[in-house]
């Protein structure tokens, strides 16, 4: 780490540090654990910066103490509006060690978007990044977290460590917001206690080593870097590097040097990596273990990823926001003979199908998916309402549409809210999208359904291309590998399909823009 910035980040580990029972079921417990077991290994890499597990764990103390010195309670919302970097990590972790709730928020929202979550959070203050900091409504408080002359970095080395109580695990630690492509997003409230039950499982289900070498790329306001990738890795003890984006450069660069073997990436990073030009070129060996999911992997590119790589465990990983958020996993030895599943459930998730009055359906028998489990939420801030929609007999519904097997693999369909009502007929949108990838002039496309008096939803494919196809061609495609009331009743072609950071289309986004 470099020690001119910071020379005073050197108290014994044990100063102030409360002992409470509660503690070693929080999330800042996790940290605690390692820098006790490993206090001298490299804890994270961002940039020229490196923390081993003793220096990070006595900067989040320090900066707890500092968050708290602006006059936080327990219990208050911090919000996050900031890119990836070390800063972004400690201030996450200072919250959760202070007992204050941490509202992480998309670095790319601005306007009504933004203040929505800041202001429907109720959050007493921000932590974010000078560039983006004047999107913010103009009444909340902004600490800036790195790039200026007073940060919470810059802080650290004149704050006392947090010398107060422990949270308990039954606080809550963060309101993880929904990413919001159906509706407003909600905040799902995640207690200590649900996000360590998750790092568990994550662990448990990913073959998480201390010896692994993770690059985490992916935005780390998300849930998925943040809870299924970093904080279980930090919790092994393993080496962790953080980068700004998933630049494929960057990615080879450090696979090719050794200081990369994992990676996490949604389907449209990993497509983006395997047509980089250099993509055949360099030597990827190195890369061990590729975790993919936020969005649905089409099967014709994990088949094309794994024909260049070979030697590649890839891991499946499917949940939701409100389950902290991994649900299921499908490992690198169940992939043949079906990979367009999403896997079993993970150690502490309890998953069935049901019908739409919550009645358990046949394996093979497409229902939606829901959920039991003490990774999951407890409810939504502030929205009672939402809450008992979501939360039935016991149950979470989690609005994907899926079948089970007879062995318990589940695969997913599409999101309820995605099916295709065609001439009175559902149609998954799913099952359409895998038909077209197998065109070889589709490079991205997502299928919904149009407003239509014949039809009443048109099957539509909106689709990014490689090269020159025609509408009718991907038509007779579809038709040839479809039942024609499956096929799309029309194509558009756009330069780009709209997403948010998390890597999920926004369907509802298509529908609004091309409706007749």
């Amino acid at each position: 780490m470099t020690r001119s910035l910071f020379p005073k980040l050197s108290a014994p580990l044990e100063q102030g540090r409360p002992h409470s029972e509660a503690a070693s079921s929080t999330v800042d417990g996790v940290l605690r654990r390692s820098a006790r077991r490993t206090p001298v290994r490299v804890a994270l890499r961002y940039g020229p910066r490196s923390w081993t597990y003793e220096e990070l764990d006595d900067a989040v103390s320090r900066a707890a103490g500092a968050l708290r010195a602006e006059g936080l309670a327990p219990g208050d919302r911090v919000g996050a509006y900031g890119h990836n970097s070390d800063a972004y990590l400690i201030g996450f972790l200072a919250c959760a060690r202070a007992g204050l709730v941490h509202v992480p928020v998309n670095q790319n929202l601005t306007g009504d978007d933004l203040a929505y979550i800041v202001r429907q959070s109720g959050a007493s203050l921000v932590l974010a990044d000078p560039d983006i900091a004047d999107r913010l409504p103009g009444d909340v408080p902004v600490l800036p977290l790195r790039d200026a002359d007073d940060t919470l970095l810059t802080r650290l080395a004149a704050s006392a460590p947090y010398d107060g109580e422990s949270p308990g695990a039954d606080e809550l630690a963060q309101l993880l917001y929904t990413s919001g492509t159906t509706a407003l997003p909600k905040g799902a409230r995640m207690t200590h206690r649900a996000l360590v039950h998750e790092y568990v499982s994550a662990i448990h289900a990913l073959d998480l080593k201390d010896t692994d070498r993770p690059v985490h790329a992916l935005p780390l306001y998300h849930s998925a870097q943040m809870h299924v990738f970093l904080l279980p890795y930090l919790a092994v003890g393993a080496t962790n590097t953080i980068l700004d984006a998933p630049a494929a450069d960057r990615v080879f660069d450090l696979v090719e040097a050794g200081e990369a073997d994992s990676l996490f990436a949604p389907p449209t990073v990993w497509i983006g990596l395997s047509q980089h030009p250099e993509f055949a070129a360099r030597d990827l060996s190195g890369l061990r273990k590729a975790y993919y999911g936020a969005s649905i992997m089409p099967v014709p590119v994990l088949e094309r990823l794994r024909a260049r790589l070979p030697g590649l465990a890839f891991y499946n990983c499917f949940g939701q926001s409100e389950i902290g958020p991994l649900a299921t996993v499908l490992g690198p030895d169940e992939h043949e003979g079906r990979m367009d599943s999403c896997g079993r459930p993970v150690l502490f998730v309890e998953a069935k199908v049901v019908d739409d009055e919550g009645k358990d359906v046949p394996d093979g028998t497409p229902g939606e998916v829901v959920y039991r489990s003490p990774q999951l939420c407890d409810g939504y801030w502030d929205k009672p309402e939402e809450t008992e929609q979501a939360f039935r007999d016991g149950w979470f519904r989690s609005g994907d549409l899926a079948v089970r097997d007879s062995e318990g693999y589940f695969t997913v369909v599409d999101r309820v809210k995605d099916v295709i009502n065609s001439g009175g007929v559902l149609v998954a949108s799913r099952q359409v999208e895998d038909a077209l990838y197998t065109h070889p002039a589709v490079a991205e496309t997502a299928v919904v359904g149009l407003p239509d008096e014949r039809w009443i939803e048109a099957v539509t494919a909106v689709v990014v291309r490689t090269a020159d196809v025609t509408e009718e061609d991907l038509i007779a495609h579809a038709r040839e590998r479809l039942a024609h009331f499956k096929a799309p009743k029309r194509v558009v072609f756009v330069d780009e399909l709209p997403r948010n950071a998390s890597g999920k289309i926004l369907k509802r986004e298509l529908r609004d823009r091309f409706r007749r």
